[in-house]
């Protein structure tokens, strides 16, 4: 197969685990939106499958509880009409082999020629949908998005490429992460090559430091068993904050071209040196009620909270320390980068806080006179909370909204790439390996708290 230009003929969204709580409050919301903004051809399908016993008006029925309570456009009943023509709901067992050539006969039937496949399931699915995939619809056109995590550790996240690639070429496979379609995400690369002032300044010479939080106020909830085998490292770090961190400090890309901007993220995520003394660099913790969770073994050492202090081996940063921390059962829910500029002598350092949720924005601090005959300076800050502003809330597309439709026009410059997902495992394995083979902590922190005190060592964390 070849990549395609999915727009350009009669195409198809397949969605497995279409009965799952992705599909019905992030999918089916996004494609709604994308159909209200008439972004989908006349004759595009959404093919829902699911083992339920659901007829189409059953779960045509569903969809519109779903879409009325999460679909970022405003919700209306002939909008959403002209949106359940797209939809077929597609009753099969997608452990069942059999009934991929039942699938396949379906897609002939309706003379779908261009295919996406979202595996909105447990990874455990992966390989059985493309063994299905592969022996009965192998005439396809296809891309296929993935869900992450991907893989449990390199060495399965491997065995999981190997099965895809015996269907689909690299430039047909979309390693989503709903992290890269959030809005100030996206700004990231802007307000670092399109604005002199920082574009200069971007380096060890200027920076002191630079962190990233990605904190949660809610615990594990229904993802325990998921989540216990897991642990914050895998879960969050290793994917969504280490794509952030290569968008804060890869060099600029040799063009716009989606596959410049990997190639510079790559060679960042390459240069993470590894952490080799984890007591001065890391800080694993778990929140107070975790073993009492249901699901969750009363022995279980997962982390549910981790802070590590990193470097780049590159001119750019030598010596420059980043931080990453994200934990569950935190005081406030946010994400955001914070780049600590360098004292002048004794006076503080500009500070710029790129927040990515709740409050989307940028806000830049810097040192200012006091009113009056005194020469003392105050630390004065400029705010722009882009999502205070209603017009742009409403022009603003959801995450899973701008990531689908990218995907749909080949655009890649969204999904994280294979050469990214291996150099950020195997920072994180080796990481774990020396966690392990170190016999560090495993602290416990207060439910509604900061995490745990140790983290404070590590860094005066801007808040």
């Amino acid at each position: 197969m070849t990549g395609l230009e999915i727009m350009e003929n009669k195409t198809a969204i397949t969605l497995f685990g279409g009965t799952g709580d992705l599909t019905y409050r992030k999918l089916l919301p996004a494609l709604y939106n994308l159909n209200a903004l008439a972004k989908l051809a006349d004759d595009f399908k959404i093919v829902v499958i699911g083992r339920r016993e659901y007829s189409q008006a059953d779960y045509i029925n569903i969809v519109r509880t779903w879409v009325k309570e999460h679909a970022r456009t405003k919700f209306d009943d002939e909008e959403f009409e002209s949106y359940a023509k797209r939809i077929i709901y597609f009753k099969m067992n997608m452990t069942n082999e059999d009934d991929y050539e039942m699938l396949q006969n379906f897609y002939v039937e309706q003379d779908i020629q261009n295919h996406v496949y979202y595996f909105a399931v447990a990874p455990s699915f992966f390989m059985t949908i493309t063994n299905g995939l592969q022996k009965h619809c192998s005439e396809n056109n296809a891309k296929v998005i993935i869900e992450k995590p991907f893989g449990e550790d390199l060495e399965k996240a491997g065995l999981l490429n190997d099965e895809l690639e015996k269907f689909f070429n690299q430039d047909e496979i979309y390693h989503i992460d709903h992290y890269l379609g959030k809005e100030m995400i996206q700004n990231i690369l802007s307000l670092r090559f399109k604005n002199i002032i920082f574009k200069g300044i971007w380096n060890k010479d200027f920076i002191e430091n630079v962190q990233i939080t990605a904190a949660e106020t809610v615990g594990v909830g229904t993802r325990a068993s998921y989540y216990d085998k897991s642990g914050a490292l895998k879960d969050m770090v290793q994917n969504h904050l280490l794509q952030v961190l290569s968008l804060v400090a890869m060099e600029e890309p040799k063009g716009t071209e989606s596959v410049r901007i990997h190639e510079s993220q790559y060679n960042l995520l390459s240069a993470l040196k590894p952490i080799e003394d984890v007591r001065d660099s890391l800080v694993m913790g778990q929140y107070e009620g975790y073993l009492q969770e249901e699901n969750i073994p009363i022995d279980s050492k997962t982390e549910t909270y981790a802070a590590l202090k990193l470097y780049i081996d590159n001119e750019r940063w030598e010596g420059i320390p980043f931080f990453i921390r994200t934990g569950k059962k935190m005081d406030n829910r946010e994400t955001q980068v914070v780049v600590q500029f360098k004292a002048v002598g004794d006076v503080p350092g500009n500070v710029l806080i790129i927040r990515i949720q709740p409050d989307e924005g940028v806000y830049f601090q810097f040192n200012a006179k006091k009113p009056g005959t005194e020469q003392e300076l105050q630390q004065i800050s400029l705010d722009f909370c882009q999502s205070c502003i209603l017009e742009n809330r409403i022009n603003t597309p959801e995450a899973y909204e701008r990531l689908l439709d990218a995907c749909f026009k080949g655009d890649r410059s969204l999904f994280s790439q294979w050469d990214q997902i291996v150099a950020s495992w195997t920072f994180v394995n080796k990481l774990i390996a020396k966690y392990e083979e170190q016999g560090s902590p495993l602290y416990t922190y207060e439910q509604g708290s900061k995490g745990p005190k140790e983290a404070d060592e590590l860094v005066n964390w801007v808040k």
